[in-house]
């Protein structure tokens, strides 16, 4: 029996909170191709464990996650299992964008929406407050590492309709937002579509 997906949208940026429990499947979309959606999870009703970059590098020996590369927590659990992946490339280098990124990177003053108000605000019913919002999962973000270690921010790979597939291996509070930062989305921001199935019985 095929699983009943609930689609949400998720508007540009902005961001949305939700559990996903053990077993459950997430397909992230981009829905208009070149945008990217910054995913963050903590175990749920544990704000002391968290989706880690570092843990993820470690044990895939890969920055680039894709198809079959496993999403470790700090306390080295799996977190998700990457089931599809239509672009094969995303980033998990850059922290979410903030005032301070579009202050010192792009020379904005005052407010300008931003990834990392976006997490904290749906994340805030599960009690994350914003200093414990880690590096996010960069889904579809493009970035290179060039020679000596500089780093590249391109255009998405994505095109309208891509998607990657997670599967969540532990209870999880998980936050998304539609990023903010232009360069990341090649200038143009638009929203980000979400799936989330049932967990298949086997």
């Amino acid at each position: 029996m095929n699983p009943t997906w609930t689609k949400y949208h998720i508007p540009p940026q902005t961001g949305l909170g939700f559990t996903l429990l053990q077993g459950q499947l997430l397909r992230v979309i981009d829905p208009e191709g070149e945008q990217v959606a910054d995913l963050v999870a903590f175990a749920l009703g544990d704000s002391t464990e968290w989706l880690s970059n570092g843990r993820t590098f470690n044990y895939n020996e890969t920055l680039y996650m894709t198809q079959g590369h496993v999403l470790y927590s700090n306390k080295s659990r799996p977190m998700f299992t990457i089931l599809e992946d239509s672009v094969g490339r995303h980033d998990f280098l850059y922290t979410p964008c903030s005032l301070e990124t579009f202050r010192i990177r792009y020379g904005v003053q005052g407010y300008h929406p931003n990834c990392l108000d976006n997490l904290t605000q749906a994340l805030a019913p599960y009690g994350i407050e914003q200093h414990r919002i880690p590096t996010p999962f960069n889904v579809f973000m493009n970035v290179e590492v060039l020679e000596g270690g500089r780093l590249k921010i391109l255009p998405p790979l994505s095109r309208p309709g891509d998607s990657i597939l997670l599967r969540a291996e532990i209870d999880l509070a998980v936050g998304v937002s539609a990023c903010s930062a232009g360069m990341a989305n090649n200038y143009r921001c638009t929203a980000i579509g979400l799936e989330i199935a049932p967990a298949v019985v086997e």
